[in-house]
């Protein structure tokens, strides 16, 4: 293998247009040096052990908790009771079907969810069924 540097240095030309006679200073004419030094293949290879094995990795199905009751509350309390419980991720629809989005939770009041109060819950499995606050409800 090959390597090859290349260093330039150059100086620059300066022109006084202050006069009605200009003085021109004249360029140096750019200096370049190459060297180049030849790289052999080394035959050594560096190695490393550790002294003490990789930890075994296991990962733990997660606990189901307790899904709370959280029918009549407004939706934003619903999802924090579901959070304190140990559940961070639960979904939510629209209970009339019509398929609107729960934009601001606290304007939605939940009327049914899934699974019932006190049925074990992980992740993913609570939804709330929720109607807008002021909509006809069983609350």
């Amino acid at each position: 293998m090959t390597f090859a540097v290349i260093l330039t240095a150059s100086a620059c030309s300066s022109t006084s247009s202050s006069d009605a006679t200009s003085t021109t200073t004249p360029a140096v004419a750019p200096n370049t040096v190459t060297t180049t030094t030849e790289v052999l293949p080394s035959t050594t290879v560096a190695t490393t052990q550790s002294a003490v094995p990789p930890a075994a990795t296991t990962t733990a199905a997660a606990e189901p908790a307790t899904m709370p009751n959280v029918v009549c509350m407004n939706l934003q309390a619903a999802q924090n009771a579901i959070q304190r419980a140990g559940v961070f991720f639960s979904r939510s629809e629209d209970a009339t079907g019509e398929v609107r989005s729960q934009i601001v939770d606290s304007n939605w009041i939940v009327v049914s969810q899934t699974p019932l109060a006190g049925s074990p819950v992980t992740e993913g499995q609570a939804v709330l069924s929720a109607v807008k606050i002021g909509e006809p409800n069983p609350c």
